[in-house]
């Protein structure tokens, strides 16, 4: 295992995808001003709800976070470029966990990949060619690197896809429910909404979306199916990409793509020229190979364990969200909710309803009314405003795939003493529903 781990091979496709990753991480930067994300998500919402371990992340006053955001975008810009690197992208690993724990209203699980991968490059070394710091500084100009690094990005991509495969093994998925209302909302679209007429697209949809996360990393990996599976690949991404607009996802699933193919290949396609291909298989074995190698197995040890923590949470994730996230439950499910807020006087008994939306944009409303860690971060938030007398109780009622609404919170339970489970199941969550339909 040592001597696989620390066997040298070309760079070329590490690389290429730090020039793809910079360039992307700068597009998202920039580009989150540009369409509005940052008014929307951070200006202007009174607060955000955040990871609920970070209550104290909240957006910076003001315009700050264009500030922010625009600090990101050069930081890209720098990553691209290989320009003092490690600097770079520790500093928009750092800032882009901000991004990510300070907000859930507009959770995406291309965030949560930016995310480790952000860290990941942080200790890779990246920038040893067809950099700016390379051109600087000669000494550190290399055209190989171990072969961990590459085993640690395709472990963490067929993680990914393997994940998402097998989340979709479950009814709604398999009896065309999400394809079907999908469906239903790109046939809305003037432009292309005429193509997805035909019934037989569900079936296309549901079927295509289980085996092409399932086999693509086992087609890339074996020669004899590596074109044909990245032609695929190329058509489903872009298709993601357009139809469905899904951000800068698409597109960093085809960076992958670096990884698999040879450094010939890559310099024949990228028109890399003057470039030697390291070809000598040398092995060097750092003195620090015991910890490199204990890091990564326990981060890849806890990326395999953290998707399935949701069997060992009592009721169905797919009802209470518990363990939902961080899980590459991509496209499963949608969420709607019914909510009322009541504030009754502990003493005289008297209720009176609650406006819970003025305090909200209608995107944080939409989210909040249908799940239950919101529910719970707002009550707290509400709490505290109100007199030690006070108690907060909901009626709540939540629609899985647009089923029917069952209730969804005891409506028993008084929020103001409500605890957060962080580990486990909260009880004041209902019990599932047996059909959801």
């Amino acid at each position: 295992m040592k001597r696989i781990a620390f066997q040298q091979v070309d760079n070329t496709g590490v690389s290429i995808f730090r020039i793809l990753f910079g360039l992307l991480l700068m597009l998202e930067g920039f580009g989150a001003i540009l369409t509005g994300w940052v008014r929307d998500v951070f200006i202007t919402p009174e607060f955000t709800f955040s990871f609920i371990p970070f209550p104290f992340l909240q957006p910076l006053p003001g315009y700050g976070m264009y500030v922010y955001f625009l600090v990101l975008g050069i930081l890209g810009c720098a990553i691209m470029l290989g320009y003092k690197y490690r600097f770079a992208m520790i500093s928009y690993a750092i800032l882009w966990a901000g991004v990510y724990f300070m907000q859930k209203t507009s959770y995406n699980n291309h965030y949560y990949l930016m995310l480790l991968l952000c860290w990941i490059m942080v200790f890779v070394p990246a920038h040893q060619r067809f950099s700016l710091d390379a051109k600087q500084n000669p000494k550190l100009r290399s055209n190989h690197i171990s072969r961990w690094v590459y085993i640690l990005f395709i472990a963490q991509i067929t993680i990914v896809y393997t994940y998402a495969s097998i989340a979709k093994f479950y009814p709604d998925w398999l009896d065309l429910t999400v394809a079907n209302n999908l469906l239903s909302r790109l046939r809305y679209n003037s432009l292309y909404g005429w193509i997805f007429e035909p019934k037989f697209h569900a079936y296309a949809i549901a079927w295509t979306g289980i085996f092409f996360d399932l086999l693509i990393v086992p087609a890339l990996l074996w020669k004899r199916t590596r074109k044909i599976a990245f032609a695929i690949s190329v058509f489903f991404h872009l298709f993601n990409s357009i139809v469905l607009q899904i951000g800068v996802f698409p597109y960093m699933a085809l960076a992958f793509n670096v990884f698999f193919f040879p450094p010939e290949t890559l310099h024949r396609v990228f028109r890399i020229k003057n470039q030697e291909i390291y070809k000598k298989n040398d092995v060097e074995i750092p003195t620090n190979y015991k910890t490199i190698l204990t890091v990564c197995s326990i981060y890849l040890i806890i990326q395999i364990g953290l998707p399935v923590r949701h069997w060992f949470i009592e009721d169905d994730v797919l009802w209470t969200d518990e363990g939902h996230k961080l899980s590459w439950r991509m496209m499963l499910r949608s969420r709607r909710g019914a909510l009322k807020i009541y504030l009754e006087d502990k003493d005289t008994g008297e209720r009176i309803t609650y406006d819970y939306t003025k305090d909200l944009t209608p995107k944080q409303t939409r989210v909040m009314v249908a799940n239950a860690d919101l529910i719970w971060q707002y009550t707290q938030r509400l709490k505290k405003e109100l007199e030690p007398n006070q108690a907060i109780y909901v009626d709540s009622k939540v629609s899985i795939n647009g089923g029917r609404f069952n209730p969804f919170i005891d409506p028993e339970q008084d929020m103001t003493e409500a605890k957060w489970n962080y580990w486990g199941h909260n009880t004041w969550i209902l019990p599932s529903p047996e059909s959801y339909k």
